[in-house]
């Protein structure tokens, strides 16, 4: 324990210790994995792991990517790893904390910790050269603010490294703006955001849904479940009682991650497809390959299309997308249907509301500027969360304002192997890149940033970090005009490849080279028999 003086001159007792990692959700379990040899100090605001797994999570949330593919590299599914279904949320969850205790996680975790503000300490106290990655030995970097949620104290940490891990979603709703006076005060029903939901028992969602008429803003995934699930609460209920969902953008929806009796994975996940998806510093004979093969791309993108036209009735439903299934894949916005959703709507309890127009409250529900309403008793917001705001809660100037520079990374925070911010000493951002599975992206970065900390390997330059991540944004903005996601999902295998080189292991993980070239790669890949 040492002493500080806080802004009102009070001396301040501050625990210190190596390294702080803020959140356990998948990132933070990862990330306090990889450097459970430094014995660091895992920070969680809530009472539990899991992040949104737990606390963002519908009764009928499921994974997205198949089982295999969602995995730690050194811990398999119990039994049934290869199991074609997709684990709910609560088998995520039991997978998770069955994970943390076999590595002995949950004991570096300070459950109902909140950090409130984090201090840098000063440019006297860390190296401002050119290689941000070398520690100080001994010596604190930040000065971390945690407030008990129980007790309301607070208490001060001295870190030399922090990771920041609370991710882009949960916690701050992303609410819409509105004209004066025609907000969600205007509505005479119930207004709540999909943050709101989660928190709702199974019976209240249920009669939250029961036997009104509900409209919900938004068409990405979490929007379908909720859709989903309002439509089997309203079953045997009197007729004309719908969810409506309110459409800006329609993207593009799979039922399986199968295509025309191919896997999906065959046009994405092999090291074969990296060649037709542009990325960064691939040189120029690699640029020459991937642009001979374009029409190829093109070609892959419309046969994809081509299947969900067929099998899905989109037409019908005027939810055909005005760009290609491909931009969304690289964005990471495809979105699996839930089970028997488009009968729903044949029966007629999912309406579609498709308007790109302004839209406000009225006293019966939503206008738009076209003059069209929809009728409505609950209304909820599938509008997203605004994850830049929770950085700024605790981020300090002048590296809040650093986040999204420079200007040309159009708002998108310049990570350097996903993981390091070239101007914000001795802090590592895990989880805020997009990829096929989460999961795994988490794990390997973490693994990256370990050796790192174990300094293992050196950091470019600030210039050539910075340079490569503006590349970066670059072939995200040509791939696809949703690149503020911060998705890398088309040239995954090819960031894994990076990493392998910094680590020094073999980039190529399979057998042989048929394999190589064509199987489908997973984080079993990554296993750990050359670490």
């Amino acid at each position: 324990m040492a002493l500080f003086h806080d802004d009102n001159g009070k001396k301040q007792g501050i625990i210190i210790s190596k390294i702080g990692i803020i959140g356990a959700g998948v990132s933070g379990i990862a990330a306090a994995k990889q450097l459970r040899h430094h014995n660091p100090i895992v920070f969680e605001a809530t009472d539990s792991i899991g992040g949104v797994w737990r606390h963002c999570s519908f009764h009928s949330t499921k994974l997205q990517s198949q089982r295999r593919d969602y995995e730690f590299t050194d811990y398999p599914w119990p039994n049934n790893r290869d199991n074609s279904d997709f684990p709910t949320h609560l088998e995520i969850l039991d997978y998770l904390h069955s994970y943390a205790q076999h590595f002995d996680i949950l004991n570096n975790i300070s459950f109902n910790s909140k950090v409130i503000h984090i201090r840098f300490l000063g440019s006297d106290s860390a190296s401002h050269d050119h290689h941000y990655g070398t520690l100080l030995p001994g010596r604190p970097v930040w000065h971390v603010a945690v407030q008990n949620t129980l007790s309301h104290t607070i208490q001060w940490y001295g870190f030399e490294f922090v990771v920041i891990c609370i991710g882009k979603y949960g916690d701050i709703p992303l609410i819409p703006s509105f004209p004066r006076s025609k907000g969600p005060e205007a509505f005479k029903g119930k207004v709540l955001h999909t943050l709101d939901y989660c928190k709702l028992n199974k019976e209240e969602a249920t009669q939250l849904f029961k036997g009104k008429n509900v409209a919900v803003v938004g068409f990405k995934k979490s929007a379908i479940d909720l859709a989903m699930e309002c439509a089997l609460a309203n079953q045997g209920c009197e007729e004309g009682k719908k969810c409506t969902m309110v459409v800006r953008t329609v993207h593009w929806t799979v039922p399986h991650y199968w295509v025309w009796g191919l896997p999906l994975a065959m046009f994405y996940t092999n090291r074969s497809s990296q060649f037709l998806h542009e990325r960064p510093d691939q040189g120029f004979l690699k640029t020459l390959v991937t642009l001979l093969l374009s029409p190829m791309k093109r070609g892959m993108s419309k046969f994809i299309e081509s299947y969900l036209l067929w099998k899905l009735p989109l037409q019908k439903y005027g939810l055909i997308p005005d760009h290609s299934f491909d931009e969304d894949y690289a964005s990471c916005q495809m979105a699996i249907l839930p089970e028997n959703f488009f009968s729903e709507a044949d029966k007629g309890k999912i309406a579609f509301k498709k308007s790109s127009s302004k839209w406000w409250f009225c006293e019966g529900g939503i206008e738009f500027d076209d003059n069209t309403k929809v009728e409505a008793d609950v209304v909820v917001l599938a509008t997203g969360y605004d994850g830049k705001q929770k950085l700024n809660n605790i981020m300090p100037e002048p590296f809040r304002s650093l986040l999204d520079y420079p200007s040309g990374s159009g708002g998108v925070m310049p990570l350097y192997r996903g993981t390091i911010h070239p101007l914000v000493p001795n802090m590592a951002f895990v989880g805020y890149v997009e990829s096929v599975a989460n999961l795994h992206s988490s794990e390997i970065r973490s693994l990256w940033l370990s050796a790192l900390v174990d300094q293992k390997f050196k950091l470019p330059t600030v210039p050539d970090m910075l340079a490569h991540t503006l590349k970066e944004v670059e072939v995200m903005k040509r791939t696809s005009r949703f690149y503020k996601r911060h998705c890398i999902s088309t040239y995954s295998i090819n960031h894994s490849d990076q990493i392998c080189h910094d680590l020094g292991w073999t980039s190529w993980r399979k057998t042989n080279w048929i394999a190589e070239a064509f199987a489908h790669y997973s984080s079993e890949d990554y296993q750990h028999q050359d670490y």
